[in-house]
């Protein structure tokens, strides 16, 4: 029996290997692998390996494994990558798990900076991609520190700012609780789409010379070819769409791309490598296929994939819907609970405050009382003393004659005091019968306060109780290669061009969010650290360009004042 071969096939979010047999086909491991990964969308996508000269290449599906120049390991070593980018991925990429590969795998591009992202982009796609892993922003669940393990932003922009790594939490946290409500599918199509705005977004480079020798980019995507001039990767200064291409072919290190507009010389370019030129071929030729068929009505399997995908979002966005009712009907339980237990505190320091101040009520009507009592016994007290005078008066004058003028005198002293203990005890019969007449209102008083607070007590009662809880074909070999885009017995376009407009030129509020996060950067940015890139993108911006308008500039005129002008760079 054959000696199997190990396989390692890493993708962005997991690792497979595989035991295969020396005769395995590139397509069976490829099957296998989507199989795996429950991929469908398999047009999309490729295994990338490192060849035994160090160069990156993509494992043909029509040659056996075994026969490829893979560079010798066990397990020999690939990489599940995206080959292939659609034009729209809001419109095109259909499942989940396809999606989300494109996702890690743009957002890998853009953290490296393999694909260039301004500064405020690549904070706001920085806040989707935590919404994504994260779901909604909980400042008691997501406290300081949680993105420390993160790599969200370009090493560039981070150093371009004065900012340290709590301050970028901060402002990535602040941007991440706009998302609130948002599925994490939702997030990673949203970064998706602002992503596909990039200029670098989906494109191939390839150095390449014109007739002159200059040194310049080709640039393969699924919008077509363009040229860009070596310095400058951002804005490309002719380009060729799909739909003016006839046929493509290469003949050692000369590759031909011959236009529709048979009036049009052939717009021909030199590379280092043969290898490249098949390379470029190939990527050529998928594209080109992945354009016809974007013009063409979808198959049934197609049909069945969307209707399948939408079921399942809508059946997400219902569950996500449910969760926020229930999340929501519970937070306003609590709110309810907690008010009541407010009102209820309020009551117990009302009630404490009414029986203070009927405590204190009753203290001082005892204390009129007892003032009234002794008052009282005062009076008794004199009016007994004015009886013991009336007495002594009357002995005094049953005395002998020889004493009457010491009693008169006597008797008149007597009378003065008299007198005078007799107006202090009238005195005080008149401040006891007012103090008692005080303690009778003051006692009505209370009486009337005490029925006003049980009556507001019954009525809060009440209250409290009332509220309710394909694959181009040559040999490796071979030094030539070709392949035909469009029959030669017609003149006329398979499909046309779809005109595109940036996201944000189209989008008020995400325009308005890239202006704020603008002006929120500027004041802290380090001008002295900007790279040839960021001035390229800012001359850019100056101008009024993006990616689209800058496309369809350059594919002004007809096909043969391209071809010149390509000739001249």
């Amino acid at each position: 029996m054959p000696k199997t071969v190990n396989v390692r096939v890493t993708s962005l979010d997991s690792e497979l290997e595989f035991a295969i047999q020396p005769n395995t086909s590139g397509k069976q491991l490829f099957d296998q692998v989507c199989k795996t990964l429950g991929i469908r969308e398999v047009w999309y996508f490729g295994l990338r390996f490192v060849d035994s000269k160090a160069q990156i290449a993509w494992l043909k599906l029509d040659k056996k494994v075994s026969a490829q120049d893979i560079k010798k390991e066990v397990p020999l070593q690939f990489k599940f990558r995206i080959k292939f980018y659609p034009e729209d991925v809001s419109e095109e990429l259909i499942e989940d798990v396809t999606q989300k590969l494109f996702f890690l795998q743009v957002k890998e591009g853009i953290v490296n900076d393999d694909v260039y992202c301004p500064p405020e982009t690549a904070v706001l796609l920085a806040s989707y991609a935590v919404q994504a892993k994260f779901s909604d922003y909980d400042k008691e669940a997501h406290k300081e520190g949680y993105l420390s393990n993160e790599k969200l932003l370009p090493k560039r922009v981070v150093d371009q700012h004065k900012m340290d790594t709590k301050q970028w939490e901060e402002r990535i946290s602040n941007w991440h609780s706009e998302h609130k409500n948002m599925l994490k599918e939702e997030a990673m199509m949203e970064y998706l789409k602002i992503a596909q705005d990039l200029e670098m977004y989906g494109v191939n480079y390839f150095e390449i010379k014109n007739k002159k020798g200059s040194d310049l980019w080709l640039g393969v995507d699924a919008l077509g070819i363009n040229v860009y001039e070596h310095e400058d990767r951002l804005t490309p200064k002719i380009g060729f769409p799909w739909s003016e291409i006839r046929n493509i072919s290469f003949s050692e290190k000369k590759f031909v791309i011959k236009p529709i507009d048979r009036k049009s010389p052939d717009f021909n370019f030199y590379v280092a490598r043969v290898k490249l030129n098949k390379h470029i071929l190939a990527l050529c030729m998928g594209n080109h296929e992945l354009f016809i068929r974007r013009r063409k009505p979808d198959t049934v399997e197609i049909q069945q994939m969307k209707a399948t995908a939408k079921d399942l979002r809508n059946a997400k966005r219902a569950e996500k819907a449910q969760f926020l009712r229930e999340q929501q009907a519970r937070l306003d339980a609590e709110k309810q609970r907690l008010e009541l237990e407010e009102k209820m505190k309020k009551f117990e320091e009302d009630q404490k405050i009414v029986q203070n101040s009927l405590k204190k009520t009753e203290e001082g009507s005892k204390e009129l009382a007892e003032k009234a009592r002794k008052a009282e016994e005062e009076t008794k007290k004199l009016e007994e003393i004015k009886n013991q005078i009336e007495e002594e008066k009357k002995k005094l004058e049953k005395l002998a004659a020889e004493e009457r003028e010491r009693l008169a005198y006597e008797k008149s002293v007597a009378n003065q005091r008299a007198e005078a203990m007799a107006a202090e005890s009238a005195r005080k019969a008149k401040e006891a019968q007012e103090l008692a007449q005080q303690a009778a209102a003051r006692a009505a008083e209370e009486a009337a306060a005490r029925a006003a607070e049980e009556a507001a007590a019954q009525a809060r009662d009440e209250e409290l109780n009332n509220s309710s809880v394909s694959e181009p074909q040559y040999e490796d070999e071979a030094n030539t290669g070709s392949s035909q885009l469009v029959d030669d017995e017609t003149d006329v376009p398979v499909a046309q061009e779809i005109d595109r407009v940036a996201l944000a030129a189209r989008n008020k509020r995400l325009m308005e969010q890239l202006k704020l996060l603008g002006n929120e950067l500027i004041g802290i940015r380090d001008n002295s650290k900007d790279t040839d890139m960021d001035q390229l993108h800012a001359e850019n911006v100056k101008q009024g360009r993006d990616k689209y308008k800058t496309l369809k500039q350059i594919r002004q005129g007809n096909t043969k004042k391209r071809v010149n002008d390509f000739e001249h760079l």
